[in-house]
């Protein structure tokens, strides 16, 4: 595999680069050779991470959802001798 190095990189874009970094949660070296791709055309850039694929077909819990069906579900986990006799 390849490297290069780039010189004279000023601030303002250097600051950019940290921070489109920073949102893709990535290293620069990543965010560089993202942008590279992309503009070269040499990988198709996902908008959006794989696990929201499919979100409009599983549905989200609010806290309070969530909650509930934890104290309803509390006992489901415990073993009552009685059902073994």
């Amino acid at each position: 595999m390849k490297a290069i190095t780039i010189h004279g990189l000023d601030e303002p874009l250097w600051a950019l680069l940290q921070e489109r970094a920073k949102e893709q949660g990535a290293s620069i070296n990543a965010t560089v050779k993202g942008i590279l791709e992309q503009a070269l055309g040499v990988k198709r850039v996902r908008q959006q991470p794989h696990r929201t694929d499919f979100e409009e077909f599983c549905g989200m819990w609010s806290r309070q959802e969530a909650d509930e069906f934890d104290r309803t579900t509390a006992d489901d986990g415990r073993v009552d001798p009685n059902d073994w006799r």
